[in-house]
């Protein structure tokens, strides 16, 4: 009998192993919670299930030998709760006087030992070790387990829910806020205008661009004069000063007052003891000056008389480690009198004195150029209206009386030396014709009106190249033509020549097709009509052609390299001439034609789409100059325009430097259409939006 009461009370000194009465709630409740842990523990998610490490044991699935194990121990089970069952009845018919309450808590005694017994069970078969109370892992530690086990299972539950949420949300606001933020970027990029000086006529100033603040962006150089009411001043009533703006914000860096007005701006020569100094060239009618880029404070000064063009960066002559220039003057009142003068990059001394040259033919100064052969041998290329080229080394010996110090003068190119006509002539007929020579460039893209700096870098490529020649009649007269060649620098041979109507401003090379050979773009005015070409560099054929009513403008043409490997050209012109259906072409009166148009545009030409031209902007000022500054890290460029303003009575315009970003001028930009709609079994025409998508995505580089 106490036996039967200590089954039946679960007493602590029993074995773990008996199950106790059977109560049907408890018995429900037990195999619910069992199937459900199944349910959970059995699905195996990221090693959580049941081969999982968190137990000191290893449990299998089911249809394994564990499974066979656990059915083996149900049926015991139903052995032991039949007894149970046999005993509980005896139990009852020995203690008939026990009352209501005595077996109601020997059945909540019986129900919360089951409940362990199945725990403890549970626990056992996922492979629990030994708990705390002894036994076979019953207790709070068996139960923590469980409940670390569901939380690790919620964990990963909720991550691979929230996972995918994160990831759509991230592209939903991507597409929502991204797109429009980059677009905001581009209208933030440094675009500005500032009013500098005064402007009488369309004389071009002198501008040149180079960086520096250090911010990798070209800063802006200009030759700026204005007038003031001071009567007594020996100047009389002009002021002449250079200054550098900020590219980024237009402010000024500095500016420098100087004695006559500048017309060139020259940047880039570097002094070995200051290489974060650039050092920065004002050259005068009279006077040529070196100044501090950073600060504007004068480095040197020369004094010549007649200064007739830029100077010419030379490799070292003295052996101070630093470039040397050359530098042409040319005296009104002495014929053709042109003479060479050398001097130090370093101090600004002449070396020698200035060398002369008697030259036949008239008409502007060409050059003078640097040229350097295969053989690495110098040769100087100058004339009025003629090309002559002259050793280095010769120079260097009439100007000084001494022999070459450095190696750069040693060297002689046997071919260019054989095609001397005379022994006893130190010349080297480039071109000698009755046409005039209107102008002599190397052929390199992005040369244009910006070949004015003094770097090393840039001049490499400049002074190894072929030449564009263009000679011809006077493009004044009427009936006038211009003849384009390019000129072989191996042989001075002309590669081919194309005629055109006279040409008023110097060529610029791009390349328009995909053989990798420069192509030129040009233009000309006649009767009211402006004309721009495009000539394949390879052979001379006409690539394309437009006319635009005149902007009686004459503005250099800029080609820039684009992300395509192809240029992108900009010039400036009036409303296009667009042909129509009936064979006609769209044009105006003679007299409205030679009347100054009231808006001038600038246009963006891409060959990818020859027949669109894209507007970037219009303005009804006059743009006398321009030079295009790039923007490596955002793969931009800049335009940089000095216009003048026309103001009413007799009051001078203002001169206006303005920036733009083309990137941000581009996405505003509109199509304009060379021709009109889809011909009859030609090609279609691009859309506006297969347009805009190319455009928007050109990007630019160096």
């Amino acid at each position: 009998m106490a036996a039967a009461l200590s089954r039946a009370l679960k007493l602590p000194g029993k074995k773990g192993s008996e199950l106790g009465e059977y109560d049907p709630l408890t018995q429900a409740d037990s195999e619910d919670e069992s199937e459900e842990d199944d349910l959970v523990l059995n699905y195996p998610r990221n090693g959580l299930g049941r081969d999982s490490c968190l137990g000191a044991g290893s449990s299998k699935l089911r249809g394994g030998r564990s499974g066979r194990l656990v059915g083996a121990d149900d049926e015991a089970r139903e052995d032991e709760e039949e007894e149970e069952e046999e005993e509980e009845d005896e139990w009852r018919e020995r203690l008939p006087s026990k009352s209501r309450q005595d077996r109601d808590d020997a059945k909540g005694t019986q129900y919360w030992s089951h409940r362990d017994s199945a725990r403890d069970r549970g626990g056992e078969d996922r492979g629990g070790g030994p708990g705390p109370l002894g036994g076979s892992g019953l207790g709070v530690h068996g139960a923590d387990v469980e409940e670390k086990r569901l939380r690790v299972k919620n964990t990963v539950r909720s991550a691979f829910f929230l996972v995918p949420l994160v990831t759509a949300a991230s592209l939903v606001l991507l597409c929502a806020f991204l797109i429009p933020c980059q677009k905001g970027e581009l209208e933030k990029r440094p675009q500005w205008e500032r009013a500098l000086g005064d402007a009488r006529g369309v004389t071009p100033p002198a501008l040149a661009l180079w960086d520096v603040d250090g911010d990798s962006v070209d800063d802006v150089f200009l030759g700026v004069t204005e007038w003031t009411n001071d009567t007594h001043s020996t100047r009389g009533n002009k002021v002449y000063s250079a200054v550098a703006l900020s590219a980024v914000s237009g402010l000024v860096l500095w500016k420098k007052v100087v004695q006559e007005s500048v017309m060139y701006i020259q940047c880039g020569l570097q002094y070995s003891t200051q290489p974060q100094s650039p050092v920065v060239l004002l050259i005068g009618k009279s006077v040529l000056m070196a100044v501090n880029g950073t600060t504007g404070k004068t480095l040197w000064s020369c004094l010549l008389k007649d200064i007739e063009s830029q100077a010419v960066l030379l490799p070292d002559l003295q052996g101070d480690s630093v470039p040397d220039l050359l530098i042409a003057t040319l005296p009104a009142d002495q014929g053709l009198a042109l003479s060479l003068t050398l001097l130090s990059g370093r101090t600004g001394a002449k070396l020698g004195h200035p060398v002369p040259f008697n030259l036949t033919g008239q008409g502007k100064l060409i050059g003078p150029l640097l040229h350097e052969t295969q053989q690495g041998a110098y040769y100087i290329l100058f004339g009025l209206g003629n090309v002559e080229a002259i050793s280095l080394r010769d120079i260097y010996f009439r100007a000084t009386g001494k022999p070459p110090i450095t190696q750069a003068l040693r060297r002689k190119d046997a071919g260019w030396e054989g095609l001397k006509e005379t022994n006893s002539s130190s010349f080297i007929h480039i071109y000698r014709g009755s046409d005039e020579v209107e102008f002599l460039l190397p052929l390199v893209v992005g040369l244009g009106n910006n070949h004015n700096t003094l770097d090393t870098a840039s001049n490499v490529n400049s002074s190894k190249s072929d030449w564009v020649l263009v000679y011809g009649s006077s493009k004044l007269s009427v009936h006038g033509s211009s003849k384009l060649s390019v000129l072989r620098q191996k042989d001075i041979r002309k590669e081919w020549t194309f005629n055109s109507a006279p040409i008023c401003s110097q060529p610029a090379p791009g390349h328009f097709n995909d053989d990798g050979i420069l192509d030129l773009f040009i233009q000309h005015f006649a009767k009211g009509i402006m004309k721009v070409l495009v000539v394949d560099g390879a052979n001379g054929h006409l690539l394309w052609s437009a006319e635009f009513v005149c902007p009686r403008l004459v503005l250099e043409t800029s080609a820039i390299s684009t992300s395509t490997g192809r240029s992108a050209f900009l010039f400036w012109a009036s409303d296009p001439i667009t042909a129509q259906k009936n064979g006609t072409k769209t044009t105006v009166s003679p007299g409205v034609a030679a009347a100054e148009p009231l808006i001038r545009k600038l246009f963006l030409l891409h060959p990818a789409h020859p027949t669109i031209l894209l507007e970037l902007t219009s303005t009804t000022d006059t743009a006398v100059t321009s030079a295009v500054s790039y923007q490596e890290h955002q793969k931009d460029a800049s335009y940089i325009t000095v216009s003048s303003r026309p103001t009413p009575g007799s009051v001078p315009g203002a001169r206006i430097v303005k920036s733009m970003s083309l990137r941000a001028a581009i996405t505003k930009g509109q199509i304009v259409r060379l021709e009109e709609g889809n011909k009859p079994g030609g090609p279609v025409k691009p859309g506006v939006f297969e347009v805009n998508k190319f455009f928007r995505g050109l990007s630019f580089k160096q």
